[in-house]
């Protein structure tokens, strides 16, 4: 079993940042990938960005490309994602997820069902 728990949202003006945190804790040498998944009132869950444990790989959707940033930090089993220049339409709870399933060749998955464990979310509130 893996243990997320997401941290750092709050309420920002249209055009700020944010840093989000994912720690993540029990079985963590199984969870291959992290993602950063969002999911607004009313709609779908979607994939923002994700990065391999190992070697760094990342992915992003292409709304938030140039415009967030996916980290992580090994030693502190710990996974960030630096949101910037936010507009309201990205108001959302922003949830960590892990995919520990090996694939070959190594990819990057952007549904939620292919990520086992989840987070509770943090709501991030863009204003306008």
């Amino acid at each position: 079993q893996v243990q997320l728990v997401e941290s750092g949202g709050g309420l920002v003006q249209a055009g700020g940042s944010l840093r989000l945190s994912c720690a993540a804790s029990g079985r963590t040498f199984s969870s291959r990938i992290m993602g950063w998944f969002r999911q607004a009132p009313g709609k779908e869950r979607e994939f923002v960005a994700a990065i391999s444990w190992i070697g760094g790989t990342t992915r992003y959707t292409g709304t938030v490309k140039g415009r967030f940033t996916i980290s992580r930090d090994n030693a502190k089993n710990t996974v960030y994602l630096q949101l910037s220049s936010l507009k309201p339409e990205e108001t959302a709870v922003y949830y960590c997820a892990a995919d520990p399933t090996p694939r070959f060749p190594p990819t990057i998955q952007v549904v939620p069902n292919a990520y086992d464990y989840w987070g509770q979310g943090t709501q991030v509130t863009v204003s306008s």
